[in-house]
């Protein structure tokens, strides 16, 4: 098993499959997950070379976790590279691109899954942890059906620019909608909250920090990066504020002290939910050290 960052992991980079030195610096870059890119980041006549350099490379444990984005399996090279991956050592994860139905995961799953002795009473099969990428509209519509397809599923993502063409959307709000259904999906499957897609302009800091406002008020929880100067700015979007801290503080200390529903003197109604949210707050706001 692979290392990782204590707390909810916040920062995903993603990093080319053909270019070992660039997912060597990716895992020096203070990412809590690195995603190794088999698919759209590969040139068609680099694809095999990525496989195997991906392969080598998780041959052993790494410092943080590792997921691997494979290929579509409509096309050349998806079945490869879910069979090769599995089972490595160092692999965190499989991410799942153009995922538009329950029965594409349970294929990615049977491709991947590899025998297990279970309790030492009998051979079970073992699925890398997955996450499915929803890309087109009709992805979008079966979320949450997705979300419930194998126990091995850990996460919804949106593929937001094959999202936009499939949708012909022009302007950014135009996405609001899907990115709601994604978050409700994942949180009625029991799943975490999903992770932002990348914003495209390394350059555009202000943007991407804006953008990352508008997913957290959406209730995503962390974002996807194409470049290390992006991981900043996500974890300081996405950290609670020293004063949300401290009103998560106030109400769980409340809640300690009394039970059941209650106000506090400043008016604010404290509930069970109230107090989980609280308590999720602290656990965040605790990676600031």
């Amino acid at each position: 098993m692979s290392a990782g960052p204590a707390g909810p992991w916040l920062t995903w980079l993603y990093a080319p499959g053909d270019r070992p030195d660039t997912v060597a610096k990716a895992l020096c870059s203070g990412a809590d997950v690195v995603l190794v890119d088999l698919e759209d980041a590969v040139a068609p006549g680099r694809k095999e070379y990525a496989r195997r350099a991906t392969a080598e490379l998780l041959s052993a444990p790494q410092p943080v976790p590792v997921h691997v984005r494979v290929n579509p399996l409509a096309g050349a090279w998806g079945q490869a590279d879910a069979r090769a991956l599995a089972g490595l050592p160092g692999l965190g994860g499989l991410r799942l691109p153009k995922v538009a139905s329950p029965q594409d995961v349970v294929a990615y799953a049977e491709l991947a899954a590899l025998p297990q002795e279970a309790d030492g009473s009998g051979a079970g099969l073992r699925v890398p942890p997955l996450w499915a990428l929803l890309e087109s509209a009709l992805g979008v519509e079966r979320a949450y059906a997705v979300a419930r397809s194998h126990p091995a599923v850990r996460g919804l993502a949106l593929g937001e620019a094959d999202l936009r063409a499939d949708l012909g959307m022009r302007e950014e709000a135009g996405l609001d909608w899907a990115r709601g259904r994604v978050v409700v999906a994942c949180r009625a499957a029991g799943l975490d909250a999903p992770v932002q897609s990348v914003h495209p302009d390394v350059r555009d800091e202000a943007g991407l920090a804006a953008s990352c406002a508008r997913g957290r008020a959406l209730g995503f929880l962390g974002r996807a990066a194409i470049h290390p100067r992006q991981l900043p700015v996500i974890e300081r979007a996405y950290l609670p504020r020293p004063a949300e801290v401290a009103a998560a503080e106030e109400i769980v200390a409340a809640a300690a002290a009394e039970a059941g529903a209650q106000a506090l003197p400043d008016g604010r109604f404290v509930d069970a939910a109230v107090v989980a949210a609280a308590r999720r707050t602290l656990a965040l706001g605790a990676r600031r050290g």
